[in-house]
């Protein structure tokens, strides 16, 4: 049974969210859209709901040309050729240039621009970059030398591969992470138990679970080139600082991170961290402050290494509804009740 109120403030706010799950028809046009639908807003009097394209189609309406309430909206179209284009680059041998991507895709060039950075938060000039980045990582282990492991990546020589900034340099990470060295701690919590990790820096891994093996299993798969050392002394207080944190949010823990990602993840991160306890944002609406995609800030939010300190607990669907945590639906509801009775929100 359709909640025709709801559906109401749907389609004002041309919430994609809901497309899929009902249409509205307009009386005068007889016309029925997605609810995303960016056509002008019909009046309240002059239309109806339906559950799918198909009960509108009984009751006589026809499907809108611009929307296409019956297959894929425009944008779903979008993120299809996006897909296609990040598979094209992968599978390259050669690098492409935004020209040939796009002549290939279909699309002129400043659209696929436009459509691929608000997408996956990258040109696709970086896109492929960050590819080759990982081809390398793949190799560099079982490689003879740092020059064939480049070569087989994709590069031209070792010296695109040194240029690339990381952590580590080619070498260190072909000597299997000497020169890094990760302390870490572990504690009880609220929400089971919590692991942090630092270098030099800063924290760079913050993360909850159940038991200790999985935790430090999740720990040794993020940094897999590092030295790892508990060290439950040295970090006792910033663990402290972190768990009082969780007991009483208004107390937040102002710790050094240090936060490896790309320039986008970065800025959404820092985006996070200027939400108020007690506050929660829409993906969409983190989106536009950053001029990008819901599924672009939904992916840099699924990649945050540092839980809590970088909080995308406090970003919710459009709906308010709960989706995806890292750690668990239940511990993301926890956290946000937590910090609402401290805030008395």
């Amino acid at each position: 049974m359709l909640d025709f109120d709801r559906c109401w403030h749907a389609l004002c706010d041309r919430d994609a969210g809901f497309d899929g799950r009902f249409v509205f028809a307009v009386r005068s046009t007889r016309i029925f859209c997605r609810p995303s639908c960016p056509a002008r807003r019909p009046r309240r009097d002059g239309v109806s709901f339906f559950s799918n394209a198909a009960d509108a189609e009984a009751a006589g309406y026809r499907a809108c040309r611009r929307c296409s309430p019956q297959g894929q909206s425009p944008a779903e179209q979008l993120d299809a050729l996006v897909i296609a284009a990040c598979r094209l680059l992968d599978e390259s041998p050669e690098p492409m240039t935004l020209d040939q991507l796009a002549a290939r895709i279909g699309l002129s060039s400043s659209h696929l621009a436009r459509a691929f950075k608000a997408r996956t938060g990258l040109t696709p000039r970086a896109w492929a970059a960050a590819r080759r980045r990982e081809r390398l990582e793949t190799r560099l282990p079982a490689a003879d030398s740092v020059l064939s492991a480049a070569l087989d990546a994709g590069y031209g020589s070792t010296r695109g591969a040194y240029q690339d900034v990381t952590a580590l340099s080619p070498a260190q990470r072909r000597r299997k992470g000497a020169g890094e060295s990760l302390r870490y701690a572990i504690g009880a919590c609220p929400l089971g138990l919590l692991l942090i990790a630092a270098s030099d820096r800063g924290i760079c891994a913050l993360l909850f679970g159940d038991d200790e093996q999985t935790l430090l299993s999740e720990l040794q798969s993020r940094f897999a080139a590092a030295q790892l050392q508990r060290d439950q002394e040295g970090l006792g207080e910033w663990l402290h600082s972190i768990l009082a944190q969780l007991e009483e949010p208004s107390r937040a823990a102002r710790l050094p991170l240090d936060l490896r990602g790309s320039a986008f993840q970065q800025r959404v991160w820092q985006a996070l961290q200027e939400i108020p306890p007690g506050q929660t944002r829409r993906y969409g609406e983190l989106a536009e402050s950053l001029g990008s995609h819901a599924r672009a800030v939904a992916r840099a939010c699924a990649s945050n290494p540092v839980g809590l300190l970088v909080p995308c607990h406090r970003v919710v669907g459009a709906n308010q509804s709960l989706t995806g945590y890292r750690w668990g639906i239940e511990r993301k509801a926890a956290l946000l009740e937590s910090e609402r009775e401290d805030s008395g929100a």
